[in-house]
């Protein structure tokens, strides 16, 4: 299978998110503030279990896509886990974990390239 873009791999997370019925999904253009990657897709479960669903979602998405997570941080807790898809690093939040880290804030340079409310 060919290498997915950026991009691609954000709209595969975004639909795996939706899939599992994420809320205040946002994907941010972080390439020229960071070399961590090119895109941040954030998100939120209502409940620590429905973080985790979307994590699942997530990856089994991505690996059937050819691509398989660099890593995985936060999943046994369920409050904010982390996906590391190389170009694209998804995030996860139960709302208030989202609240007290503000990603959207402390990214707030960062072009919204997605947002769905």
């Amino acid at each position: 299978m060919s290498e997915l873009s950026p991009r691609a791999m954000a709209d595969l997370v975004v639909e795996a998110a939706e899939d599992k019925k994420a809320e205040d999904i946002l994907v941010l253009n972080v390439s020229e503030i960071t070399t961590i990657a090119d895109l941040f897709v954030i998100c939120s479960g209502r409940s620590e279990r429905q973080v985790q669903a979307i994590a699942d979602g997530v990856r089994e998405k991505a690996i059937a896509a050819g691509r398989v997570p660099f890593g995985v941080e936060g999943y046994a807790a369920g409050r904010w886990v982390l996906i590391d898809l190389g170009d694209v690093v998804v995030h996860a939040f139960v709302p208030e974990e989202r609240q007290l880290y503000r990603l959207e804030r402390l990214w707030g340079d960062a072009p919204v390239v997605v947002r769905i409310a």
